[in-house]
């Protein structure tokens, strides 16, 4: 946890332990008061049933305490949920097709690979589609995951400043071989990113849109 392999995992990994945490206590505070409750009011200690006035401070109290908790947890999620859907305008567009049992991706100049290989530092929109069933692209080290679905188009983005290696998954059930449908995505110095582009391109006869820094 808190790799920081793209610019969601540290947020999310902090709301994920936010909710566990909270989760944990109330689970130990619930325990605790049904032991205490069970002791004290045991048939043992009370042969005679006690009779319990209402109390407004407790009611308002134990509805008004997790009522505060529940929304704190919606509010980080929200806050969560509206970055990763704010999409910078200048992200590097890639086309991602989803079929059985296949990830394919498309740069902008048409340039297509069954690996995703994108740049460090820059921001990159993945617009996904299927061509079949309905799949799932999912990037565990990223904290991201989306459905992806027939004649309908979807999106996320992500930035990532760590060099590396990290699977691409279908989360999402679509068949005998949803196991292995499995990719990757490197994160590239941008100069190693360039090189790559475009010689790629080249060997299929595109001409690659290099950054600015290749240009010079």
């Amino acid at each position: 946890m808190f790799t920081s392999a793209s610019n969601f995992t540290n947020n999310v990994d902090a709301v994920f332990l936010y909710i566990a945490g909270l989760s944990l206590i109330v689970l130990i505070g619930i325990t605790v008061a049904m032991v205490y409750f069970v002791i004290r009011y045991s048939r043992k200690r009370n042969p005679v049933p006690t009779h319990v006035e209402e109390n407004l401070t407790l009611e308002i109290l134990w509805t008004g305490i997790p009522l505060l908790l529940f929304i704190s947890m919606f509010y980080f999620g929200w806050v969560g949920y509206t970055d990763m859907r704010a999409i910078p305008a200048d992200a590097l567009q890639i086309k991602v097709t989803a079929r059985m049992w296949q990830w394919g991706f498309e740069y902008p100049n048409g340039l297509k690979t069954d690996t995703l290989y994108v740049p460090a530092g820059k921001a990159v929109r993945v617009e996904l589609h299927s061509n079949d069933v309905n799949h799932a692209f999912f990037v565990p080290a990223f904290r991201i995951k989306k459905d992806v679905y027939a004649n309908r188009k979807n999106d996320l983005w992500f930035q990532s400043e760590k060099i590396g290696r990290y699977d691409i998954a279908c989360a999402e059930y679509c068949g005998l071989q949803h196991s292995g449908m499995y990719s990757a995505v490197y994160i590239m110095e941008q100069k190693d990113f360039d090189k790559w582009y475009k010689n790629a391109s080249m060997k299929t006869g595109l001409q690659p849109l290099l950054s600015a820094e290749a240009k010079k």
